[in-house]
């Protein structure tokens, strides 16, 4: 009796993988001490380089002030002030104190609750404080809790356009649900999957390709890439 169909695009899927890691090794994302600093950083890092979010964290750390007790005492304009670095430091900071506050709030700075409260109504909370997108709530899930969510930013969904796998259009959501419905669920293989579409998004497929030596090439053949 035959089995179920082979799932030819999670075997393309991991080849990608495969290759990427050969070229670019692992990537250890993502950098922080504790749950709270990477949650940190996801806020941090938006629109900016994560150097910048990195000068952030440092001056918040040198304060002592990497916990959410002691970030949820600070009046915004004072953690406006020490994340200055960061940019856009007002928003960042009102953001920061609305995580911190709900982590407060829903988990009593707890992290290990987010690691076995059912994933669905998790992500569906995390979405409904104030400036935290789907990329930034994913990052959280995934790298501070180990949850298996795909972070599809603009770098994988680039690459994945580019090599025909997702349209060209795809928008955040569809590019994480169509992922996480192709890969294993497995929240190792999404860190480093994730990390390593960003190194060759910056490396090779950037806004004007740049295909010459790219690991991810002989995937093309016979396809053009999609522009």
């Amino acid at each position: 009796m035959p089995g179920p169909p082979r799932d030819r695009v999670k075997g393309r899927l991991l080849r990608l993988y495969g290759a990427l890691l050969g070229r670019f090794g692992h990537q250890r994302w993502w950098p922080g001490r504790t749950p709270y600093e990477v949650a940190v950083g996801a806020v941090l890092t938006q629109h900016t380089a994560w150097v910048n979010a990195a000068r952030a964290i440092e001056a918040l750390r040198s304060r002592r002030l990497l916990t959410p007790a002691r970030v949820a005492a600070l009046q915004v304009s004072e953690l406006a002030r020490v994340i200055r670095p960061a940019g856009t430091h007002r928003v960042k900071a009102r953001r920061l104190k609305a995580l911190t506050r709900w982590l407060l709030e829903r988990l009593g700075e707890r992290f290990d609750l987010m690691r076995t409260a059912p994933l669905g109504p998790l992500r569906r909370s995390l979405l409904e404080i104030p400036g935290l997108g789907p990329e930034t709530a994913d990052a959280i899930l995934l790298y501070a809790v180990g949850r298996p969510v795909f972070v599809a930013d603009a770098y994988a969904r680039r690459v994945l356009a580019r090599h025909r796998l997702i349209g060209p259009a795809a928008g955040y959501e569809e590019a994480r649900a169509w992922l996480e419905a192709h890969l294993p669920s497995d929240p190792g293989l999404f860190n480093e999957f994730h990390a390593l579409l960003v190194a060759v998004g910056k490396s090779h497929c950037r806004t004007l390709p740049h295909c010459h030596d790219c690991p991810l090439r002989p995937d093309l053949r016979g396809r053009a890439p999609a522009r």
